[in-house]
Formats: structure tokens, C-alpha cells, sequence
């Protein structure tokens, strides 16, 4: 066998050993990363509702607190104790998307809560929409006639919300998102069988 045929076969049997390993690492982790995922979406809706767990209990807690609605492709999660509603977000921010839970309170049009899991924004800049500082100011704004994030907001007015400084693009894409998801989500919820 030639010293080229050799270093060929010594590359595909490293290469095949290795794609090996990483598809085990895969396959190991990726009950883990369900997981993971699942404790963030579930503990944001919990914590929206106020209700106490551990990292341990959280599914079993998130169980007996909310219902799980499937409309179409759609999933709301309903507080069996409140009525409120929640549902994950997302859309496209300016760098990437913009990843989150929103929750309502019974009459699904009052923001109770909202949490970004995960975004891409520009640190400092767009990365605010990210800060529970920031999210807490949406709290009590209505969504019945579209959130309008702006600079300025009017405090009279209760679907208005202040903009990011210096991030406009930011707060226009997450105003989208919020928006679009809404609607989709409301009006599903609207024309569900056996719904109010």
C-alpha cells in the first residue's frame, strides 16, 4: 500500500471514530438539552403565575397549575386557578431571533408578564429588550387594539410602551413579534370549538 493510500485510510478511520464520538455525544446530551429547554419555557410560565417550584418538582408543579391547549399548530397554556393564558413568542430581532413567553391575564388582552429566553441584539443596545427591567414595563399595557412601542409612550394611552434608547430597530422588530403572535394566538383562541 503506497504512503498516500495509507494516510487516506488513516483519515477516513480518524474521521469515521470521530463523527462516531460526536454522534454518541449527541445522542447522550440530547435528552438533556429537551430538558433544559423544557425548564425554561415551563418555568417562565410558572413564574408568571406566581406559583412556587424547584428544579426538581417544576414539571410535575407545571402540571397541576396549567392546562395545555393544542389549537392547530398552536400551543396556550392556561392557569387553571386565574384563567390567564400564556404562550411563547418569537420572530426575527435585527442580529437573530427574539425567543420568549408572554402571559396575560383572564380577559387574554392585559400583559401579566413577559421574559426573553433567548435573543441575539447588540449588547448594551438592543440586548435591553432582554432585562427584566425593561419587560417589567409592559406589564398592565392591554394588546386589544395592538402594542405600540415607542419612544415617549403616552401614559394615558394603555397599549403604549417605551421604546429602547438607542435601539429602534430593536423595539420596532420585538413590537412585530409581539403583535403577529398575538393576533395569531388570540384569534385561535377566539374560534376554538366549545370556546367562550
Amino acid at each position: 500500500m503506497s504512503r498516500n493510500m495509507k494516510t487516506i485510510v488513516f483519515v477516513l478511520i480518524l474521521g469515521t471514530a470521530f463523527s462516531l464520538v460526536l454522534m454518541s455525544i449527541q445522542a447522550l446530551t440530547a435528552e438533556r438539552i429537551e430538558m433544559n429547554q423544557r425548564f425554561a419555557v415551563q418555568s417562565a410560565i410558572l413564574d408568571a403565575f406566581e406559583e412556587t417550584y424547584t428544579i426538581a418538582n417544576f414539571a410535575d408543579v407545571f402540571d397541576e397549575t396549567m392546562e395545555t391547549v393544542e389549537i392547530d399548530d398552536l400551543v396556550i397554556y392556561v392557569h387553571e386557578e386565574t384563567g390567564g393564558v400564556a404562550f411563547e413568542f418569537s420572530g426575527f430581532g435585527v442580529w437573530g431571533p427574539i425567543r420568549g413567553i408572554i402571559a396575560f391575564e383572564s380577559d387574554f388582552e392585559t400583559i401579566l408578564y413577559v421574559r426573553v429566553l433567548e435573543q441575539e441584539e447588540t449588547p448594551g443596545l438592543g440586548g435591553v429588550v432582554a432585562e427584566e427591567s425593561y419587560l417589567d414595563n409592559y406589564v398592565g399595557a392591554s394588546m386589544a387594539d395592538g402594542l405600540v412601542v415607542t419612544h415617549n409612550a403616552d401614559p394615558n394611552l394603555d397599549n403604549e410602551v417605551d421604546a429602547i434608547t438607542g435601539a429602534t430597530r430593536t423595539s420596532e422588530s420585538f413590537q412585530s413579534i409581539l403583535n403577529n403572535t398575538y393576533e395569531e394566538h388570540k384569534t385561535a383562541w377566539d374560534n376554538r370549538e366549545g370556546g367562550d
